[in-house]
């Protein structure tokens, strides 16, 4: 069936190319209508084989150590996602799980040992004794599989040789395509019946109420080892935005608008692009286009702006935490998506219009006692979250969700 379907999609690549004169640069870029994309993208939809519960495997294991295969999507350097995925998996194992991480459609890793010197160069939040696998072939039995991305998810639907299987939803990733076929593809995976373990409230009751999803879900803390309070050490007004035109959920144009709106309202204002660069990008007001920057460097950053302006569509990051705990102010959107976390008593809540956004902040940074105030605000709140108590919040629904599926 899948050689049929791949032939068909051949011949329409083929009518493509010779009677709309689409050149072959097209036909191969990831960005356009490339084959190679197609295949990995959608033909995890139509993938029928099985990988069955195997009895014997299950009675050889059933006693001993909780196991867990985490299937993921590969990386490249600092993708906070991954961060956050290694940061609980070494967490776990530290409780006494057995954690095998697996590369789901690997292209530039193609060895165990290759991966293995990646993730201890790029990923050192990533336990050294984590065993990790460049492929999904061959993978064992384990007493529960977790998806952490909407491709994995359509491999562990078929991996049926384990007890429980995991959904470690950090995002609502429908959002990350306009209406279409990647949109109903990844909203799809909401259904598989898997247990949500989802990064904050707003995902749990998203996925429960629009998808019958049961769900558990672990709120956010900050790496206090990177983050901690430091001093401003000037008196210039001066503003920081996660700048990143890559990625849509992040307002990159929206964000802009405002900032150029609060240049004309301050003249004197610096802005701090991080995130990526934007020299490319005509910006006609004083600033300083930081880029990527080292984690180790961010903490004195933010602490010498006043205001941070993280724009956030989706779900929260973990910015404003961080922001928190380098003693700056946080600014993003007061939406249910965020709200989970962030309010008006620790931050600053603005709305979607840009005009709005550039009165807001031109109000907060012409009254610095009302910055002061949310900046102690903020370090109190901060300081009060801790990951070791939202691993236990995830070992707990790991380890009850394994005991009800054995039943």
């Amino acid at each position: 069936m899948m050689k049929k379907y791949w032939a068909f999609l051949k011949k329409c690549v083929r009518y493509l190319k010779n009677n709309h004169g689409i050149p072959d640069s097209v036909m191969e870029s990831p960005d356009g209508f490339s084959l190679v994309h197609v295949e990995k993208v959608f033909g995890m939809a139509l993938e029928k084989q099985i990988f069955p519960f195997n009895q014997s495997d299950y009675l050889a294991n059933r006693e001993g150590q909780i196991q867990l295969n985490w299937v993921i999507p590969e990386m490249g350097r600092g993708s906070g996602g991954h961060i956050n995925i290694f940061r609980f998996i070494s967490a776990l194992e530290r409780k006494g799980i057995k954690n095998r991480i697996y590369i789901e459609s690997p292209v530039n890793f193609l060895s165990d040992q290759s991966l293995k010197e990646f993730l201890t160069e790029a990923y050192p939040i990533l336990d050294s004794s984590i065993e990790v696998h460049h492929s999904v072939d061959d993978m064992p039995f384990c007493h529960g599989i977790v998806a952490t991305s909407w491709s994995t998810a359509y491999y562990v639907r078929r991996f049926n040789n384990t007890i429980s299987k995991f959904y470690f939803v950090q995002d609502f990733e429908s959002y990350f395509y306009a209406v279409g076929s990647e949109y109903m593809l990844a909203g799809n995976t909401y259904r598989f019946g898997f247990r949500g373990i989802t990064a904050g409230d707003w995902l749990k009751n998203k996925l429960e109420r629009e998808y019958g999803m049961s769900c558990q879900s672990f709120h956010f803390s900050y790496d206090k080892d990177l983050y901690h309070a430091i001093e401003k050490r000037d008196n210039v007004k001066r503003i920081f935005f996660y700048a990143r035109p890559v990625t849509p959920r992040r307002a990159f144009e929206l964000g802009m608008l405002a900032l150029f709106e609060l240049h004309q309202r301050i003249p004197e204002i610096e802005v701090v692009f991080a995130g990526w660069d934007v020299s490319n990008y005509f910006i006609p007001f004083t600033h300083l286009n930081a880029g990527s920057v080292p984690l180790d460097q961010l903490a004195d950053l933010y602490a010498q702006c006043d205001i941070c302006l993280v724009m956030s569509l989706t779900n929260l990051s973990l910015l404003p935490l961080e922001v928190m705990a380098s003693n700056s102010v946080i600014a993003t959107q007061g939406d249910e998506n965020n709200s989970w976390m962030v309010n008006e008593n620790n931050a600053i809540i603005i709305d979607n219009d840009p005009l709005n956004i550039a009165r807001t902040l031109e109000d907060y940074l012409n009254h610095p006692e009302k910055l002061k105030a949310l900046r102690e605000a903020g370090l109190k709140f901060s300081a009060a979250t801790d990951w070791d108590r939202e691993t236990d919040k995830v070992y707990q629904s790991i380890v009850e969700g394994i005991k009800e599926d054995e039943k």
